[in-house]
């Protein structure tokens, strides 16, 4: 499963790993949010609430697509935050890990905070 994040000055494509948050997030495309950062974080709101269904960690890769429940919103690290310990992407609190997305994280840097977000699902060919 695919997703695409768009914004004014740019795109990235996601590939999500199967999981109860994953298919409800699907069902909520396409939606549009405005764009938060915290540090070298992008993170988002989402149009629906729920509870993790997965393993949490705090500290991932750059470009791990991750559901902040408590914040009700996907969060993207592209590199060190306020709460990381040198370069490492340590998010606010534990996350659900729901995919990666492909290629370069430093793309996500051209996301302004107030930028307006789109999240679709990425239609895969048969």
């Amino acid at each position: 499963m695919r997703i695409r994040i768009s914004w004014a000055s740019g795109q990235v494509v996601a590939r999500l790993k199967e999981s109860v948050v994953t298919r409800r997030l699907l069902h909520t495309l396409p939606y549009r949010s405005q764009a938060r950062l915290w540090g070298d974080e992008v993170y988002f709101k989402l149009p629906l609430s729920m509870e993790d269904d997965t393993e949490t960690t705090d500290v991932v890769e750059p470009g791990t697509v991750c559901y902040w429940t408590s914040g009700g919103s996907l969060a993207i690290p592209f590199g060190p935050t306020p709460a990381s310990r040198s370069d490492e992407c340590r998010l606010v609190e534990p996350v659900s890990v729901l995919g990666h997305i492909e290629g370069e994280a430093k793309i996500l840097r051209k996301i302004h905070a107030g930028d307006t977000v789109q999240v679709s699902r990425v239609v895969e060919p048969w």
